[in-house]
């Protein structure tokens, strides 16, 4: 969600490595555990106030895998796929559970994963070109902030009181918000892959003609 890390090239270059034992990585392997657990306290016991606390340390611990990896100098390629894999993650493990327990319906629960699924479905493309991925967009991190915004609202608007009533009016605004701007951030990402094949095939050197030989049948006429 939070990695501010600075601009990066498509797939390519940039000061990352390939370490895989780093403190970010670590923290990033730490959220990615608190997945299953989160699914776990929602369907299982039903320990909301716990979930929402492994949601909440799930946005600390984003923020601060994005920090150490700046502060220490240990932003790795690895950590670039993990961050981002893991906020989908928790996007989809949280409308499940909110879907199964019938706090948002499930229009939601399918709407955001659909996109992830659009998205996958340009790899293919991308990989044409020598690329893994595209660079994470703004947009597509104020979607992710505006999501993990809307699920504890959401969580907490589950009741009678005055406060749910207010956590539910601000988690559906959040939410809202939240699925807008995420999918407009697949369709810029949509057409950033696009205008790369546009671009790359504009670029590409004409193929050199071979000369035609005599009685190779090559020529006007032939077939």
């Amino acid at each position: 969600m939070s990695d501010f890390r600075g601009p990066r090239t498509i797939g390519r270059g940039g000061a990352s490595t390939r370490q895989v034992w780093t403190l970010p990585n670590g923290v990033s392997f730490l959220r990615l555990l608190g997945v299953p657990l989160f699914l776990w306290l929602v369907l299982g016991p039903k320990a909301d106030v716990a979930a929402l606390i492994v949601l909440m340390a799930s946005g600390v611990t984003d923020w601060l895998d994005g920090y150490l990896a700046r502060r220490l100098n240990q932003t790795s390629k690895l950590g670039e796929i993990l961050d981002p894999v893991v906020d989908r993650l928790y996007i989809l493990a949280v409308v499940i559970g909110l879907a199964f327990r019938d706090i948002i319906p499930w229009w939601v629960a399918v709407i955001l994963p659909a996109r992830d699924a659009f998205l996958w479905l340009l790899v293919p493309f991308l990989r044409t070109r020598g690329y893994s991925a595209l660079p994470v967009h703004f947009l597509g991190k104020a979607a992710t902030f505006n999501l993990l915004y809307a699920f504890p609202l959401l969580f907490i608007g589950d009741g009678p009181n005055s406060i749910a009533t207010l956590g539910k009016v601000f988690g559906w605004a959040f939410a809202i918000w939240g699925i807008g701007l995420y999918w407009w951030a697949g369709v810029l990402y949509a057409w950033q892959v696009r205008k790369l094949l546009a671009d790359r095939d504009r670029r590409a050197p004409d193929l050199p003609i071979k000369p035609a030989t005599p009685g190779s049948g090559a020529g006007p006429g032939s077939t």
